[in-house]
């Protein structure tokens, strides 16, 4: 299956079509979600196959102001995303701090939660606290499983040695 990038313009109430990679070959479609159909069945037509083996990848070329809010857009969902996840460590630790000295029911009442969601964010805490230990600790039962792997070879290779110095017969 051949993929072909299909260049999708703005024309009027309709999307004109392109393929680059295939001179000549143009369709339209209404809608930028019917693009793909449309593309698929021209680029079809054109090579003599059935259109379920072509496959396309549509691009919409936009101008430039566009471009530039959709980029706009995309950075403010990631800072939204950085600002959830500090948002969240910082409810933990909320949490985490006030059932010190009082009750999850409390604490919830303190941060306007329920209880049981106190309860999520201290798991959800411990999880993370633990994440370091449990890579280290698989690190280390890697490591001592290498050494246990290594001692054994050395221990073959001392007994053969041994067995070749007193003339005995080794391991082929």
């Amino acid at each position: 299956m051949t993929a072909y990038r299909v260049t999708a313009r703005r024309s009027g109430d309709w999307w004109a079509l392109e393929v680059p990679d295939l001179p000549g070959v143009f369709s339209q479609a209404k809608r930028l979600d019917k693009a793909d159909e449309a593309a698929s069945e021209a680029i079809a037509v054109m090579l003599d196959v059935e259109p379920e083996e072509v496959q396309v990848d549509v691009q919409p070329a936009l101008p430039k102001e566009a471009a530039h809010a959709i980029k706009a857009a995309e950075a403010a969902e990631e800072e939204a995303e950085r600002a959830r996840k500090a948002a969240q460590k910082a409810m933990q630790k909320a949490a985490a701090t006030l059932t010190k000295s009082m009750s999850q029911r409390d604490a919830g009442r303190v941060l306007g939660v329920s209880f049981q969601r106190i309860s999520q964010l201290l798991q959800a805490q411990q999880a993370e606290a633990s994440k370091p230990a449990s890579r280290i600790a698989r690190t280390r039962t890697r490591a001592a499983a290498e050494e246990r792997a290594n001692c054994k070879k050395r221990s073959q290779r001392d007994v053969e040695a041994l067995l070749s110095a007193a003339g005995g017969c080794t391991r082929a």
